[in-house]
């Protein structure tokens, strides 16, 4: 699944590890997107959507 949320545009960030020695490694973070049936333009359609926006109510979900 694609980690980018087709509502706010959330996608995966990169930073390091840094370690007691202060070695640094490269590391990503991935939001947790979550794949939902939502009403887009009057149709359903299944979206790819953070669960930050999920909680927010920035969909509508079909009854």
């Amino acid at each position: 699944m694609a980690s980018l949320c087709e509502i706010c545009g959330k996608g995966e960030r990169s930073g390091f590890n840094v370690s007691h020695s202060h070695l640094k490694t490269k590391r990503t973070w991935k939001p947790n997107i979550q794949s939902v049936k939502a009403v887009v333009k009057g149709e359903v359609k299944k979206v790819n959507i953070c669960t930050r926006c999920l909680r927010s109510d920035k969909i509508q979900r079909p009854m």
